[in-house]
């Protein structure tokens, strides 16, 4: 199935517009309809002020901010139609109140992908990585992650699969194949593989390469071991002695108490990303 409906969102920092150009272009190379969704919260930066005795200089505030927030999306509007009638695709924006968090994956569900950006690497709160993750658990719907600040102009012509034969990669290679079946070239990866029956075999890689091919996607398989990289910093390394442009992986992740919280690949790979990741849960 084609990719032909594209989600990226869209927030107030200088990272966004950038992303808006990724989403663009990569829309522009699937014939897809890109949608861009601001969601703009004022009440947040009033609730840091609220003093419940203060109910008409709350208003008046929020008021304001709402004014403000209004002004900054109409801006930001403007220059997603100058990036998305300029990449010649249909594009569609969308405006909501409140917060991203609350609003990602109930219109992630109406795309066949969403556009992220990466977290600010510079961010060290706990919390850093919370969108990626209601999205990716919530929304059922793959997500391509773009490096903060980038503008890749072509995603996916030399695409990086991430493979371990689990129930995630399996997951992402199949929501990917639009991609592999365009990409110039498919090279399949496994990082630290476990040999033999009980593991990918002796060939990692091997068989989700033959399936590949039944698509028609021609697929290099590679695998390497390290006792001193983990699997995400082997899959990085990989990207760039190949020059991939993308990384095809499952997300993973795991429970601590109620919460969901990145696997340690998923993690590193979010956090250290040189190129676009693509992922699925």
């Amino acid at each position: 199935m084609p990719i032909a409906d594209i989600l990226v969102l869209l927030d107030g920092s200088p990272a966004a517009m950038p992303r808006a150009a990724a989403a663009a272009a990569f829309a522009a190379r699937h014939g897809a309809h890109l949608v861009g969704l601001r969601c703009s919260n004022p009440l947040s930066r009033v609730m840091l002020y609220a003093d419940p005795t203060a109910g008409y200089f709350i208003a008046e505030m929020l008021d304001k901010l709402r004014r403000e927030a209004a002004i900054a999306a109409a801006a930001q509007e403007a220059a997603f139609r100058a990036i998305t009638d300029a990449a010649g695709i249909a594009a569609e924006w969308r405006l909501v109140e409140g917060g991203a968090l609350d609003h990602i994956a109930v219109h992630a569900r109406y795309a066949d992908l969403v556009v992220l950006g990466q977290p600010d690497p510079a961010d060290k709160t706990p919390t850093v990585d919370a969108l990626i993750v209601e999205a990716l658990f919530n929304a059922g719907r793959p997500l391509l992650v773009v490096p903060h600040g980038a503008q890749p102009t072509v995603i996916g012509r030399h695409a990086l699969i991430g493979w371990n034969a689990s129930r995630e990669a399996t997951r992402a290679v199949h929501d990917a194949l639009p991609i592999l079946e365009r990409a110039e070239a498919v090279t399949v990866y496994s990082a630290n593989p476990k040999l033999g029956v009980t593991g990918l075999g002796d060939l990692p890689g091997a068989d989700i390469a033959r399936h590949l091919a039944r698509h028609g996607v021609t697929v290099e398989v590679r695998q390497s071991a390290s006792d001193d990289l983990t699997g995400g910093e082997l899959l990085l390394n990989e990207a760039a002695n190949i020059g991939a442009d993308l990384i095809v992986i499952g997300g993973y992740g795991h429970s601590r108490w109620r919460e969901m919280v990145l696997g340690g690949v998923t993690r590193t790979l979010i956090r250290q990303m040189t190129v676009p990741v693509f992922m699925s849960h």
